[in-house]
């Protein structure tokens, strides 16, 4: 995925269009690149007030100064966590991160669909390896929780094993990790979700965990293009370790929302808007199912009443990153400011307290699309 919105970082007007036109053309994964390089000089946004006090909350134990978060795939190699959090992410998960580098697909592998404010991508995993990450991070202190999206090699003998060794590599480091086995750029990487190799691989992650020094909280990333046997499945698994707790969801394979756009028909996971309606349902469903086990939403999120969609649903934090391609990056400020106006609004006094309140209506297909 890509966010090619480097204007935001640019806080003059003129220039600020000029930007994001001329990005808009470039290829997605050369945007990338021109971003991320921002954001390493310093020329990206700070946040210019505290949040809303309304937005503050606790997931596994971690104290959020707002439960908005960067998903993964932006910062693959941990090297912008902390202009990320300065701009005002509650979260920031870095990675996806493997044991040993790997190149990831040939190029070009990240498109845009325009039309539809989506992202297609085939990346592959893409990183510079657990050394090189945990060089980065190990004294580096950044202010909002940090989370490490853990992954296996793609040539790798077995991919559990990989998974271990993420936790034992970042679990003093990271306040949470996300064993993400939901890529569709992975060869057999989904399969993981199936019931027996689910069981053994939290097994022996879990187990990982116990024998570290620091109980590091745990999320499993599962994807969106689950049935509801295959929810009932995961959950079962799930709700029989000590887990603490789901991110839903990862890109889809489906292409029902996009049919006849530009770029449509390259494979890879799709992302953005048009995978809010089967990622926010799917999040309801596995709401139903796991009771109040935390769940991070992601998918499709682009703007407040989206972002306050996925809190209805079940969610206790979310996530964004593509829609921070069209939206740019004041988009997260934009989504704050109108959670906290959303929870005043109903008569909360935090946000918290809009959990699963209307879970029924996403799990059933229901609930209106908000815009």
């Amino acid at each position: 995925m890509i966010l090619s919105a480097l204007s935001p970082l640019l806080r003059f007007a003129p220039v600020q269009d000029l930007t994001r036109d001329t990005l808009l053309k470039m290829d997605a994964e050369t945007a990338h690149g021109a971003t991320i390089t921002a954001l390493r000089l310093g020329l990206g946004p700070e946040q210019g007030q505290p949040d809303a006090p309304e937005l503050r909350t606790t997931l596994c134990g971690i104290d959020l100064t707002n439960p908005v978060g960067m998903a993964a795939g932006f910062d693959k190699n941990a090297e912008v966590a902390r202009p990320l959090a300065a701009m005002g992410f509650g979260m920031v998960e870095i990675g996806t991160v493997t044991p040993r580098p790997q190149a990831g697909n040939p190029k070009p592998r990240l498109f845009r669909v325009p039309e539809a404010h989506g992202v297609i991508n085939r990346m592959g995993f893409n990183n510079e390896g657990h050394e090189a990450v945990f060089t980065r991070l190990k004294d580096l202190r950044v202010p909002a929780a940090l989370g490490v999206n853990i992954g296996a090699n793609k040539d790798s003998a077995d991919f559990v094993a990989d998974y271990v060794l993420g936790v034992q590599r970042f679990a003093d480091l990271a306040d949470y990790l996300t064993v993400n086995i939901s890529s569709p750029n992975t060869p057999g990487l989904r399969d993981l979700q199936g019931d027996e190799a689910l069981r053994r691989l939290l097994g022996e992650v879990l187990q990982a965990r116990a024998k570290n020094r620091t109980r590091v909280p745990v999320f499993l990333k599962i994807a969106p293009d689950l049935d509801e046997t295959a929810l009932d499945a995961i959950a079962k698994v799930v709700l029989a370790t000590d887990l603490d707790g789901l991110i839903v969801s990862n890109t889809t394979l489906s292409r029902d929302p996009v049919q006849g756009q530009a770029n449509a028909t390259e494979a890879g996971g799709l992302s953005g808007k048009p995978l809010f309606s089967l990622a926010t349902r799917r999040l309801a469903q596995t709401r139903q199912r796991v009771g109040d086990l935390p769940i991070i939403g992601v998918g499709g999120i682009h703007s407040p009443q989206t972002a306050l969609a996925k809190f209805e649903a079940g969610a206790n934090a979310v996530q964004l990153y593509s829609a921070l391609v069209f939206g740019g990056l004041d988009l997260l400020e934009r989504i704050k400011q109108g959670l906290a106006v959303a929870v005043r609004a109903q008569g909360k006094t935090n946000i918290a307290e809009l959990v699963g309140t209307r879970t029924g209506q996403w799990a059933s297909g229901e609930a209106a699309l908000p815009r």
